[in-house]
């Protein structure tokens, strides 16, 4: 058991509440954590609807935030919450099944609110730079026909892209693939490495 407090931020992206392989298996994983010890979740379910970029959102995410009205400060609050659970988990479990070869829009749309210049990265010399660095993320993958990995699967190298793009490289991905065709086979393998994931490790990150 560990004493190092520890906070998890469980992001499911699954438009299936019942049923979703991505859900059963995030779910798994967090419960390794929270047997852990002093463990935090915070739970965060994309596919409840997010607000969409728009025009005005763009405007007020560029515009200095004490020089922001109080409608674009209003605009930016659901985004600002997002940024925050990021800035405060140490590990990310990330449910995400794959969608016509890429990730869900529900899953897209959480990128397009936490990718903001000043809050969760910068531009330096060498050009942007990450703002969260040292935390780590496990994603639970479910895919009906999609090998993970393969010149199809246009989602783990997305997403891979936009975590380092925001400073987090320490990147695990847990498969259930081949769902269409064997699901009990393509669970209880994904299971099985859920189970033998070294999950200390991010106590000392």
């Amino acid at each position: 058991m560990t004493s190092t407090p520890l906070t998890v931020l469980k992001l499911d992206s699954s438009g299936r509440k019942s049923g979703s392989v991505s859900r059963q298996l995030s779910t798994r994983l967090v419960e390794r954590f929270t047997r852990q010890g002093d463990v935090t979740v915070i739970e965060r379910d994309v596919a409840d609807g997010l607000p969409a970029v728009t025009e005005e959102w763009i405007g007020s995410n560029f515009t200095p935030s004490a020089d922001r009205s109080e409608d674009q400060a209003a605009l930016l609050v659901q985004s600002d919450t997002l940024v925050a659970e990021l800035h405060a988990a140490d590990v990310l479990v990330i449910g995400m099944p794959i969608y016509n070869f890429g990730v869900p829009a529900s899953l897209k749309s959480w990128i397009d609110l936490i990718c903001r210049a000043g809050e969760t990265f910068q531009y330096g010399e060498n050009g942007p730079e990450g703002l969260l660095s040292g935390k780590r993320a496990i994603v639970t993958v479910a895919s009906g026909g999609v090998p993970v990995g393969s010149p199809m699967d246009h989602a783990t190298t997305y997403l891979s892209q936009v975590l380092g793009f925001v400073g987090i490289t320490d990147v695990t991905y847990v498969s259930a693939t081949g769902l269409a065709m064997d699901p009990d086979a393509a669970i209880k393998s994904a299971e099985t490495e859920i189970d033998a994931l070294n999950i200390t490790q991010a106590q000392a990150a």
